[in-house]
């Protein structure tokens, strides 16, 4: 990427872009969900403990080497809470997996604990990392606050609690399945069985952008743009 920049811009223009540019990294959820469906022998062959810490250990390589290319600003959301999604809902009668909670807890620490370590650690580094585990709880206990009408069931999708991966018609494994879509998405956190809709991404956003240090913190984004 910079090597790009400085054909493009120049290689003065590119080293201030490159460190006056925010890093926005939201990872981690495909690396738990996909694991733990895929019947993969990863979760026999590590403890929760060691599992987390080779994703961490992953994402820890990445920002590093954007910091030796001379990136500063990072901003991080750490995992929602996967295991109470209504993918897990459906399957578990619904309560939440408490394999994947679990894991969700460990990686939410262990970021946390990885990014103050980087603050001694990196020269100039700087970070904001949003609390998505506590946001969409909130949304999904209290959706009339936020103005939905439902927080646990999907828009899209089949069987209770729109859990079934059916929405779009393609099942798991690839058949043509039936399934239902709600009329008013808004009204709704959960889009499918497990992605957000566009409204409530819209106010996890907006928390990341600008919210407090009870929901993002040490800085919010738009603290970090506006740094030099």
């Amino acid at each position: 990427m910079k090597t790009l920049l400085k054909k493009e811009i120049g290689e003065a223009k590119a080293k201030t872009l490159v460190s006056r540019a925010v890093y926005i990294t939201a990872i981690g959820s495909n690396d738990y969900v996909s694991a733990y469906f895929a019947n993969s022998s990863v979760f026999q062959s590590y403890s929760p403990e060691e599992y987390v810490d080779m994703v961490i250990g992953n994402l820890t390589t990445v920002i590093k080497g954007i910091h030796k290319e001379g990136g500063r600003k990072f901003a991080f959301l750490n995992l929602a809470p996967l295991g109470c999604t209504p993918l897990f809902k459906a399957i578990n009668a619904g309560e939440c997996e408490e394999k994947i909670t679990t894991l969700v807890k460990l990686h939410n620490k262990a970021l946390s604990h990885v990014l103050q370590e980087l603050e001694s650690q990196l020269k100039g580094f700087k970070h904001s990392i949003t609390d998505l585990y506590s946001l969409v709880n909130e949304a999904v206990n209290n959706p009339l606050k936020y103005g939905f009408k439902e927080g646990e069931t999907a828009c899209c999708g089949s069987g209770p609690y729109g859990g079934n991966r059916t929405c779009g018609g393609t099942g798991v494994n690839g058949s043509i399945q039936g399934y239902e879509l709600c009329e008013n998405p808004n009204d709704y956190v959960n889009f499918d069985s497990i992605h957000p809709t566009e409204r409530a991404n819209l106010l996890y956003a907006k928390a990341m952008w600008n919210g407090n240090q009870s929901v993002t913190r040490p800085y919010n984004v738009k603290a970090l743009v506006e740094q030099k």
